[in-house]
């Protein structure tokens, strides 16, 4: 299914894959105003979308080292 500005043919694995065929990690597509995230091992399964600036917010406390919840 497909939402509106929701990324759909633009994926690409993180650079922290590891070694390889760098199977074991997430994949990550995005768009001005939206942020997706799927398993790379089943890309047709659940795929995560946030806001841009919500994902953005996220991925600075987790390098901030802030607490969950």
């Amino acid at each position: 299914m497909k939402y509106p500005g929701v990324p759909t043919g633009n994926w690409r694995k993180s650079s922290y894959s590891g070694g390889g065929e760098g199977n074991d990690c997430v994949e990550v597509a995005t768009s001005p105003r939206r942020m997706s995230i799927r398993d790379s091992k089943a890309p047709a399964r659940a795929t995560l979308s946030f806001p841009a600036d919500v994902f953005a917010c996220f991925v600075g406390a987790v390098k901030l080292g802030a607490p969950a919840g």
